[in-house]
């Protein structure tokens, strides 16, 4: 059996050389995992029955490493990531804040023998992006994207963003406490390089150090399709108001927030997550939430119940909260012929009202996605590959 190795240099370099239809290709794939999750029986690998429990170790130095099992049914992976408590590693981070030392993708055949070692460095930002971005697709309307934070969540977001609809797109605001950080993703996206996806999307860098920060943001948020939240916040990045006031509530948005992943972690507030599960019924099926929402899309349930500051914080109950897969699930059913009042009113949210969706990631999303990239690698001859491991 081969075994392919992706250094985190060789890696990067086979992201950014995707096309758009490999990239839709991806997160297809991807989409049809997360399906699976939610609604596949035990028999079928992806369900979330069939998946091992995530652990962690913490040593007396204060570095964490979590162990992340995940089985496909034909393939079974393991994702360890090492992260650092920032008031030990002395770095520039808020106190408590983790950051990561290594990370890598271990992926297993279904007869246990080993094919391909990653480097999840970038692929953790890049199979987080693929997710985010399935509801974003399917809007409507994307003039005006805001992102929060500058690393490489922001970057994969934007680019999958402005890859996948940016003809669509008119604007993108970038909001970071650091201007010379937003700065440098600026310079990375005004790369020659990068002029094929960039396309004629005006940027604008937004820090909250500016005399006029809270005009600019009040700005952004008004004007706002779409919000992605990439940043490890212990804080909200913005006051509830702007979304909850009557003016506020006057557009249908997406929001999408990604970087908070512990009970103390909150990047949206959660008085705008109480608002939302608060207009109507908690009634579980959620087809019955969909003329505006009523629940918060995650991508795990048992997850997000345990990891999603935001959730936690908000008081929200499993009956008002729907997996991602339980979404797509019932967006195929209603595209295979099933039109009836429900489908219809799904439709509308999807594509106009207001969807909060929370990611805590999933050891599965890296085994699918990285997978399908040690696929193309070997395709391409990308990366080290040990013939008879």
């Amino acid at each position: 059996m081969p075994l392919t190795i992706l250094s985190h240099g060789q890696l990067s370099s086979l992201l950014l050389s995707l096309t758009r239809d490999e990239i839709t290709s991806l997160q297809q794939n991807l989409a049809d995992a997360l399906r699976d999750y939610s609604t596949g029986s035990q028999e079928q690998g992806c369900a979330a029955s069939y998946q091992p429990r995530r652990t962690a170790i913490t040593r007396q130095n204060g570095c964490t490493t979590l162990f992340m099992p995940a089985s496909t049914g034909q393939t079974i992976g393991m994702k360890m990531i090492s992260l650092q408590d920032g008031d030990k590693a002395g770095c520039a981070t808020d106190s408590g804040f983790e950051i990561p030392e290594g990370e890598n993708v271990t992926l297993l055949d279904g007869d246990s023998l080993p094919f391909g070692l990653l480097n999840a460095h970038e692929l953790t930002p890049f199979r987080t992006a693929l997710a985010s971005t399935m509801l974003f697709n399917k809007r409507q309307r994307v003039r005006t994207v805001v992102v929060f934070g500058a690393g490489k969540q922001a970057y994969w977001h934007i680019r999958l963003a402005l890859t996948l609809r940016g003809p669509d797109i008119h604007k993108v605001y970038i909001i970071n406490r650091s201007f010379e950080r937003a700065a440098e993703l600026l310079k990375d996206i005004y790369a020659a390089e990068n002029s094929s996806w960039r396309g004629d999307v005006k940027f604008s860098a937004v820090s909250s150090d500016f005399v006029e920060y809270p005009r600019l943001l009040n700005h952004a948020i008004h004007k706002a399709d779409a919000i992605f939240c990439c940043t490890p916040s212990i804080e909200p990045l913005f006051p509830a108001e702007l979304l909850t006031s009557r003016e506020g509530r006057q557009k249908g948005r997406l929001v999408s927030a990604i970087g908070s992943y512990k009970s103390h972690m909150t990047e949206l507030h959660p008085d705008i997550l109480r608002d939302e599960v608060t207009v109507h019924s908690s009634h579980r099926h959620f087809h019955k939430h969909t003329k505006r929402s009523g629940v918060v899309v995650v991508d795990s349930l048992d997850g997000a119940l345990k990891e999603a500051g935001e959730i936690i914080q908000a008081g929200v109950k499993p009956s008002q909260v729907v997996e991602l897969g339980e979404l797509l699930m019932v967006r195929k059913e209603s595209q295979a012929g099933d039109d009836d009042e429900d489908a219809k009113s799904l439709r509308e949210w999807v594509q106009r009202g207001n969807v909060i969706f929370k990611s805590v990631g999933l050891g599965l999303m890296d085994l699918v996605t990285g997978g399908d990239l040690v696929r193309l690698a070997r395709e391409r001859n990308v990366g080290t590959t040990v013939e008879d491991f």
